[in-house]
């Protein structure tokens, strides 16, 4: 099964790479903020017709045209180079990806699928600029990256890059790091069918809890480096905005909070990849963490835990690796519901009640390891009790 996947590396770029790299963000973010403030005119234009119809001003809207054209955008890009010289000093692929870029936004917007495209900023701690690979622009040799415009840049290579290389994306972090993702189409091998299923219940004291009794711990990242990035965060507010000093403290922060993410990172993609390789059905729970957020008491908690990206790794590993990732409903009662004789205990809503008896069978439950149980047999139902899964 082919794949598209992205490795991602750490370069390490000489002083004239940084500068020419410093510049391609800022020219991509110029055409990417033309563009979409170009597309924010028309459809300016076409809301006041509309208006002007609706108020009977016109008989009808005639403005009309293509939401946002592609080829004729990037054929604009050329004259914008006679206009702006600076355009011509940077990699002309990764211009052009700007222009994509904002073909796929509002392509997505008109549809409703995501909200309307902002412009971006040159203030936002992360920037970074895509280019395309075009007859072999794109290598990697042994230590080394090669890159349009750029040359060869010093790499921390991890692993090899297997697959076709279908474009780089150059980012610099809070920290002022910098990384290359490259996204290649590399073909996937499914793990061996296990024969068996697992319930998932995610949780804040423990971070998951399956369905065979195998328990993962919450190692709260964030809190065993709180005190640490108070302190910097207070140092960082004592500074003058903007002065030197200023920018090697917020550098210290953002490094702190880079470690937390990285750490985290590190655990969810071990635990994804254990469950997935070992199971061929995984149930799991729809939680609606939008609306889990709102709890005051508890929201600290689970935006630290990260159960969406946990999610998002489970769904992705499961489909290259033909496995089975199977939501329950949002209203399923999951702790609620007996494991043996599916009574429904509404006294489980208290979460400080993490051992109760059900009064119908009297089995003894531990809170989550029901649920987990109940999310198994309820992934078990909607596959239609696929054969050969315990």
């Amino acid at each position: 099964m082919n794949v598209k996947k992205t490795f991602k590396f750490r370069i390490y770029p000489n002083h004239q790479q940084i500068e020419l790299i410093n510049k391609t963000f800022g020219c991509s973010r110029f055409i990417y903020n033309y563009f979409v403030g170009k597309q924010k005119n028309k459809d300016a234009y076409w809301s006041i017709v509309n208006e002007m119809v609706q108020n009977g001003q016109l008989s009808q809207n005639n403005w009309k045209g293509e939401f946002f054209n592609k080829n004729q955008s990037i054929k604009a890009v050329r004259e914008l180079k006679k206009t702006y010289s600076f355009l011509k000093e940077v990699d002309s692929i990764a211009l052009q990806k700007s222009v994509e870029i904002v073909h796929d936004s509002y392509t997505r917007y008109y549809k409703k699928q995501i909200r309307l495209p902002r412009f971006k900023s040159k203030k936002n701690p992360v920037q970074s600029y895509t280019t395309n690979f075009v007859n072999g622009n794109i290598q990697v040799k042994d230590k080394h990256i090669k890159l349009p415009k750029l040359g060869l840049v010093r790499l921390a290579k991890s692993r090899e890059v297997d697959g076709r290389i279908m474009n780089a994306t150059i980012r610099r972090t809070p920290s002022g790091k910098f990384f290359v993702s490259i996204l290649a189409e590399s073909e996937v091998q499914h793990y061996k069918k296990t024969g068996t299923s697992v319930g998932i219940d995610v949780g804040l004291k423990d971070f998951a809890t399956l369905s065979d009794g195998t328990t993962h711990k919450n190692p709260r990242f964030f809190r065993t480096l709180e005190k640490k990035i108070m302190n910097a965060q207070r140092i960082l507010s004592r500074r003058q905005l903007g002065s030197s000093n200023w920018n090697k403290q917020k550098k210290k922060v953002a490094r702190l909070h880079e470690k937390i993410a990285n750490a985290r990172k590190d655990m969810l993609d071990k635990i994804s990849t254990e469950i997935v390789k070992n199971h061929d059905i995984i149930g799991i729970e729809d939680l609606s963490v939008e609306k889990m957020l709102k709890n005051k008491d508890l929201s600290k908690g689970i935006s630290e835990v990260s159960w969406a990206q946990f999610r998002s790794m489970l769904e992705y590993k499961s489909l290259w690796y033909g496995k089975q990732v199977v939501a329950a409903a949002k209203n399923f009662p999951s702790s609620q519901l007996c494991s043996v004789c599916n009574h429904k205990y509404k006294a489980v809503k208290d979460l400080a009640l993490r051992e109760w008896t059900c009064p119908t069978c009297k089995s003894s439950h531990q809170r989550d390891l029901n649920a987990s149980i109940n999310l198994r047999n309820e992934a078990l139902r909607l596959t239609a009790g696929t054969a050969g899964i315990a």
